[in-house]
């Protein structure tokens, strides 16, 4: 289906054809602002606790008292509009700057922190950022102009008064995942992550006993599940960094319920020889996102602890996740049915979605960013002037609404005239009991066209010949790598993607 070209819709013009009374259906009696929701769970359980992280506890009358301090802090150093970056790893000062930005009227700037200080430095610039806020971890290593304060020093309590909020307005300037080229920075507004967060909830309900971990940095969009427990005033318990053993520490000290994280985190709790299963007795739900599940690791997290899995398909340009696979679809993956090992769900109440030009996925939703910053061109190449968002994955759409990513179009190898998906033979390759963690890739091929690569980390010692010979045991001629390179660690940003453009300049520098 064609891509329409007519004059790209404004902001203001984009949001109403979101509104639109049949997609927002599920999102009723949802909060207009981020800040009415925070207030909204202060009324519900104010001594209940809101944010948990390895040394502290946050009640949400806390954490309101100290949004509002930040906000006036926020409102002292810049101007109305203006963009307030944040460098620091997962802490409640953070959860608190995703709240008190919006509410002083000002943008949030979330920089990734495994990023180079040139990568930061660039960000910060084409964001036009007025205020920087680092934790100690990473104040040496900024060399910036923008004004910089500290994120853990005590804020002041001087008062202010926060001005007319519309649910429109940008909240967030956060970056894409980076995985197909320079990372775009997307106009995340209140009214699309509280869409994300009236998508998540049917799919991944929370109890009035829930209580959700996550590793996920929250300079990703991951970030936005501070929301989905909020809005039902419950705590969400983040860990600074992801560590095996750490996490099931928080699990057993805070009688953690639901877990957030991805598949390359879960195959490293699964295989952690200091993480016990009485440490993860409390844990009945498991929801995960960024890559899918390779289908033994699946096996294995149903035959020992029997969780109830969840997978998210969603992007930065979604504000979270729209589709989603719930616990059956996953049990019967873990039995063998290789379409739902496959899948990655079906769309949420408010979401529609349909296939566009070779395959590719399309989602309409409130939830659909505002468009890129300063950037209208690539804005009006992802979304069309119908409110269609182009999310770059070749994908399939079953009888019965199940929705299966192909691959990103920027990954789909064209070998002979014929097409491969990478994410096909990273299953078959997935499956030989040597391999830990796998990306295929393609290299330009004077014959061919392209060529089929694998970077693969091992687990036990295995030869590239034999994986290649697996790989043709299972797998077209076409479709077998004509290269394996054996590696210690795949690069991934900071979600857990892998970031296959350096995959391929590595080949690039080989060749």
């Amino acid at each position: 289906m064609a891509v329409l070209t007519a004059r790209p819709l404004d902001r203001r013009e984009r949001a109403a054809r979101r509104d639109a009374p049949e997609l927002l259906a599920s999102c009723e009696h949802a909060p207009v602002t981020l800040i009415e929701m925070l207030r909204a769970a202060v009324e519900r359980a104010p001594d209940g606790a809101a944010v948990i992280t390895e040394t502290e506890t946050v009640t949400f009358t806390e954490l309101l008292a100290r949004v509002e301090r930040r906000a006036a802090q926020i409102a002292a150093h810049t101007g109305p509009g203006a963009r307030v970056a944040v460098l620091a790893e997962n802490c409640v000062e953070y959860v608190e700057l995703y709240y008190a930005a919006p509410l002083a009227g000002r943008v949030l700037l979330p920089l990734n922190h495994r990023l180079h200080p040139d990568e930061w430095a660039q960000i910060l610039g084409r964001a036009g950022a007025s205020l920087l806020y680092v934790d100690a971890t990473f104040a040496a290593s900024v060399t910036t102009g923008v004004p910089t304060l500290s994120l853990t020093e005590p804020v002041p309590d001087a008062p202010s008064t926060p001005p007319p909020r519309d649910k429109h307005d940008v909240a967030w300037l956060i970056g894409t995942s980076g995985t197909t080229g320079v990372p775009k920075l997307a106009m995340l507004t209140d009214a699309s992550l509280l869409a994300a967060v009236e998508s998540t909830l049917p799919a991944r309900p929370v109890g009035p006993d829930d209580v959700l971990l996550t590793p996920f940095p929250l300079c990703h969009v991951a970030g936005y599940n501070v929301f989905v427990l909020h809005r039902r005033a419950r705590p969400i318990a983040l860990q600074r960094r992801f560590d095996a053993p750490g996490l099931a520490a928080l699990i057993r000290e805070h009688g953690v319920t639901l877990l957030s994280l991805a598949p390359t985190m879960i195959a490293m709790l699964l295989d952690h020889p200091d993480v016990r299963d009485e440490d993860l007795a409390t844990v009945r739900a498991l929801g995960y996102g960024a890559s899918p599940i390779p289908g033994p690791v699946l096996r294995r997290v149903v035959e020992r602890w029997d969780w109830d899995c969840s997978q998210g398909f969603g992007m930065t340009e979604l504000s979270g996740n729209a589709l989603f696979l719930g616990p059956d679809e996953h049990r019967a993956a873990a039995r063998g049915d290789d379409r739902l090992l496959r899948a990655a769900g079906r769309p949420s109440p408010g979401v529609e979605i349909r296939l566009g030009d070779r395959d590719e996925l399309l989602v309409r939703a409130p939830q659909v960013m505002a468009g890129y910053w300063e950037d209208p061109d690539a804005t009006s190449t992802a979304i069309d002037a119908d409110g269609w968002l182009h999310t770059g994955d070749v994908a399939r759409i079953d009888p019965d609404g199940v929705v299966t990513i192909v691959d990103r179009t920027k990954d789909i190898i064209v070998s002979g005239g014929e097409n491969v998906a990478s994410r096909e033979v990273e299953e078959v390759l997935h499956a030989h009991p040597a391999v830990r963690d796998v990306a295929v890739v393609g290299r330009p091929d004077p014959k061919w066209g392209e060529q089929v690569c694998a970077f693969v980390v091992l687990r036990e010692q295995v030869g590239p010949d034999a994986l290649i010979a697996h790989c043709r045991a299972h797998l077209a001629g076409f479709k077998t790598p004509r290269y394996v390179e054996l590696i210690d660690e795949l690069p991934r940003n900071a979600s857990g993607k892998v970031l296959k453009p350096q995959l391929r300049a590595r080949l690039a520098a080989h060749s």
